[in-house]
C-alpha cells in the first residue's frame, strides 16, 4: 500500500504528504531545543549536515530513477529521515559517520524499495542500525551534557565533527549516554549506590535525557492534537514497556534493571514512540493492528535493554516490528469467520 492510500484513509485526510511531514518538523521542535540546551549546538550541526546530505541522494536517486525532482524533494520526508537520524546521533559526530547513515537511510532504506509509500522498514531507524553496528566507538561516543560542565565549546564542536579531530583528544568532553553506564558499568552496585554522587544521573533517569523526552513527550501531544498521529502506537508501546519494567523491578537491589519511570524517561523512549515508531508506512494500517505493534515494541525496548547487548534498543525494536506488521495487518483484516476457523 502505497502512502497516498495510506492518507487518503487516514484521519488527516485534508492534508497533503508535504504539510503532514511539516507539521512533524514542527513538532520536534521542542526536542531538538532542548537537546542543543543539553548537549551543545553540535545538534545543529548534525541536522544540518544531514538534511543537506539527504537533500543531495535524494536528488541524485530520483534522478536515477527518472522520477520528478521538484515533487520528489517537496515532500519533506527526506528532511524528516534525516531530522529523526542526525536526533538520533551523538553531536559531534565525524561528518563521514552521517553521510554512510543517510545513504543507507535515504538510498538503500527507501529508494531501492520505490521511494516513499513503500519502504518496509524505517528509513532512518535502518540508517542507525547499520552505524551501530558498523561503528560502535563512534555511535556511543555522546557529549557530556552542558550541567556537568564538560560539554565541547561550540566551535570546537563544529571542528570535531568536519576536521577529524581525533577520539582521543576529544576524551574530556565524551562519555557514554547514562542508559550505557547503567547497563555495562554499575556492577554490584543498587541503583541508589550507583546514582549517588554520578552526575550522570538526574532525579529518575539521565541528566538532561529527563528533559529531552519529556520534549519529545510534548511534540508527541501536539502531533496527536492535529491529528497527525494517533494514539494506539505510542500508548501502546509506552504502556507495555512500563508493564515490564514494574514487573521486573524489584525496587533497586543491584540487579535491578531501573524502574518504569527511568525507562520511559531514558534514551530514546518518547522520540521513538511519538516520531518513529508511528510511521504510517512501515507500521500497520488498522487500530488493533497499532495496539499489537506498540505493544510489541515496547516489549522488546526493555528486553533489549535488559537482556540484549545494546543499552537503547529503539531502533532495532522498531525494525523487528516492521517485519512483523504485514502478518498483523494480514491477520486484522481476514473475515472473523476466516481467524475462527483457521484458530
Amino acid at each position: 500500500m502505497n502512502l497516498a492510500t495510506l492518507l487518503s484513509t487516514s484521519r488527516h485526510r485534508t492534508l497533503t504528504t508535504a504539510q503532514i511531514m511539516q507539521l512533524v518538523i514542527v513538532a520536534a521542535v521542542p526536542g531538538i531545543i532542548v537537546m542543543t540546551w543539553v548537549f551543545g549546538i553540535g545538534v545543529l550541526f548534525n541536522i544540518a549536515w544531514l538534511t543537506a546530505v539527504a537533500l543531495a541522494m535524494e536528488a541524485a536517486a530520483l534522478a536515477c530513477r527518472g522520477k520528478n525532482l521538484r515533487r520528489g524533494l517537496g515532500d519533506y520526508s527526506a528532511i524528516v529521515t534525516a531530522l529523526l537520524l542526525a536526533l538520533s546521533m551523538p553531536p559531534a559526530s565525524p561528518w563521514w559517520l552521517g553521510v554512510i547513515g543517510i545513504f543507507f537511510a535515504i538510498v538503500v532504506a527507501k529508494q531501492l524499495y520505490g521511494g516513499l509509500g513503500y519502504n518496509p522498514f524505517n528509513p532512518a531507524m535502518a540508517g542507525y542500525a547499520v552505524l551501530l553496528i558498523s561503528f560502535p566507538v563512534e555511535m556511543t561516543r555522546w557529549l557530556l551534557p552542558v550541567q556537568m560542565n564538560a560539554a565541547l565549546p561550540d566551535l570546537s564542536a563544529l571542528l570535531a565533527q568536519f576536521t577529524g579531530t581525533s577520539q582521543e583528544s576529544m576524551d574530556a568532553y565524551v562519555g557514554a549516554t547514562a542508559l550505557d553506564q547503567f547497563k555495562l558499568e554499575r556492577g554490584g552496585m543498587t541503583v541508589e549506590e550507583y546514582w549517588q554522587g554520578n552526575p550522570l544521573y538526574g532525579t529518575f533517569s539521565g541528566t538532561g535525557w529527563e528533559w529531552i523526552n519529556a520534549a519529545f513527550l510534548t511534540g508527541g501531544l501536539y502531533m496527536l492534537y492535529r491529528k497527525i498521529i494517533t494514539w494506539h502506537i505510542p500508548t501502546a508501546m509506552l504502556a507495555s514497556l512500563s508493564l515490564f519494567a514494574l514487573l521486573f523491578y524489584d525496587g533497586g537491589s543491584s540487579n535491578s534493571a531501573g524502574s518504569p519511570l527511568f525507562h520511559l524517561f531514558g534514551g530514546a523512549a518518547m522520540m521513538g514512540a511519538f516520531f518513529i515508531a508511528t510511521d504510517p508506512v512501515s507500521g500497520p494500517a488498522t487500530n488493533r493492528g497499532k495496539l499489537i505493534y506498540g505493544g510489541l515494541i515496547g516489549f522488546l525496548v526493555y528486553s533489549i535493554r535488559v537482556w540484549g547487548t545494546y543499552p537503547d534498543g529503539v531502533a532495532f525494536a522498531v525494525l523487528l516490528a516492521n517485519f512483523c506488521a504485514p502478518a498483523i495487518d494480514l491477520f486484522w483484516r481476514k473475515p472473523r469467520s476466516e481467524t475462527t476457523d483457521a484458530g
